[in-house]
């Protein structure tokens, strides 16, 4: 890459290296474009909206290949394309692995186990593909860091979760949800919870609330006074979502970051006066329009999760009941599916396993558990330090967040979501980001580049 931002090529060979390492081939259009209509698809279409087109992603019936999402198939074709175009498919996979090592390491763990959990007859596939395939292959396409990609992404992810935020206030309003959430056609008639465009209300809880944190630390291509009126906006969502550990996930980092930040003003002795008198007035109205939504019934709906929460609490006591009538083998290597599903029609826990950990051992037993979350924390860390030091507020909210639903144990796009948001939001400041990358290429210590690096020079 540093070679085609000098203007200069290296000697190529027809394995599709250079005399000088591997070569390098521009970005081009029909990938940037498949790209940006695979992530539009991911954060866009829903299993509701799916199902209304006659393809049941969420139910049980129907062919297996619709089980996965539309968008991870695109992300294949992608990446399928994209190897071609750079001359040697092969020579791509070595280019891509080379800048991105671990999450290579969590797409061939994850294929592996995907042939495991098939040759066992175990429950999961489609899971293994959408919830950790799809991530790995969309941090390793924007491995070749695309300044046009990051910016058409951006702009997709600004542009869906706004009109995910103005739906589901929309749903809120009317009572009338337009994608409900569907399991094989049926819809939840007793959950009015708005759905919008993520499909779930948890789902979109989860998204909402990392997206709200990503406005805050990240975002600096927006204007701050557009920032501040899209992280409203998103607030207003996540009541309609209902979604309890969001909601008060989303409150708490958020005041944390806010107080860090302004302390970190306050000790340089400079403050901006307009906004000193912008978060004054702000402070002053925010009580009063708190409660003046309150008193018209704003938060009832949100309150009454907090109040009856159908069981969500005694589930996430009754589900380490389970283990006690296992034995060490079946902890291992995974029990009798039917076994275990029995078990929980006892105990009263047919909606699920409230933690991936526990789902995941439970069902495919600790030493496949331990396998996959070893790749997932080597893939976590390598996705944050592709980003920019602020990452530490949204990855920190989708750590804990993942571990109250089945989240990543179960069939999911959320990763892709939040490494999507990760990259695309956090991305390094780019006169940064190419002397990095330059001082990589002669073999300079970050020591060195750090002392001859100036942020003002």
């Amino acid at each position: 890459m540093a070679s085609i931002l000098a203007g200069t090529a290296r000697p190529v060979s027809a394995s599709g290296y250079g005399m000088a390492g591997p070569r390098t081939v521009p970005v081009d259009t029909l990938t940037r474009l498949g790209l940006t209509i695979a992530v539009l698809l991911l954060f866009s279409v829903s299993g509701g909206m799916l199902w209304l087109a006659g393809y049941n992603y969420d139910g049980l019936q129907g062919s297996p290949l619709s089980k996965i999402h539309p968008s991870t198939y695109l992300f294949v074709l992608v990446f399928v394309w994209r190897s071609c175009i750079f001359g040697n498919p092969v020579g791509y996979v070595i280019h891509v692995t080379n800048r991105r090592p671990a999450t290579m390491l969590m797409a061939v763990i994850s294929t592996v186990l995907l042939f495991v959990v098939i040759l066992r007859q175990r429950p999961g596939m489609a899971g293994m593909i959408d919830t950790f395939v799809a991530p790995a292959l969309i941090v390793l396409l924007l491995s070749e860091d695309d300044e046009k990609t990051f910016a058409w992404l951006q702009a997709v992810i600004h542009v869906v979760m706004t009109a995910n935020a103005l739906l589901a206030l929309f749903e809120f309003g009317t009572k009338h949800l337009v994608f409900p959430y569907r399991f094989d056609g049926a819809v939840f008639v007793n959950d009015l919870r708005s759905t919008a465009l993520q499909g779930h209300p948890l789902s979109n809880a989860t998204v909402t609330s990392i997206y709200v944190l990503s406005l805050l630390s990240g975002s600096r291509s927006l204007s701050t006074p557009l920032r501040l009126a899209l992280v409203g906006l998103q607030f207003c969502a996540l009541v309609a979502f209902g979604g309890r550990s969001g909601m008060v996930l989303t409150i708490l980092l958020s005041g944390v970051y806010l107080l860090i930040q302004g302390l970190a003003q306050l000790s340089t002795g400079r403050v901006n006066l307009l906004g000193a008198a912008l978060a004054i007035i702000l402070a002053a109205l925010l009580p009063l329009a708190i409660a003046l939504a309150g008193y018209y019934g704003f938060f009832d709906a949100l309150l009454e999760r907090f109040v009856s929460d159908s069981g969500s609490a005694n589930a996430r006591v009754e589900m380490f009941d389970l283990f006690r009538h296992l034995e060490l083998r079946d902890l291992i290597v995974g029990p009798d599916v039917d076994l275990l599903d029995s078990m929980r029609r006892i105990t009263g826990l047919e909606q699920g396993i409230e933690n991936p950990i526990l789902r995941l051992t439970l069902y495919q037993g600790a030493f496949f558990t331990l396998l996959i979350f070893f790749g997932f924390a080597l893939f976590m860390h390598e996705v944050a330090r592709r980003c920019h030091s602020g990452i530490w507020l949204p990855m920190l909210g989708w750590l804990i967040l993942l571990n109250t639903s089945e989240s990543i144990a179960s069939k999911t796009t959320l990763m892709t979501k939040f490494v999507v948001i990760a990259l695309a939001l956090y991305r390094p400041a780019r006169p940064v980001a190419r002397q990095r990358t330059q001082a990589k290429e002669r073999g300079e210590s970050r020591y060195a580049f750090a002392a001859r690096w100036k942020p003002n020079s």
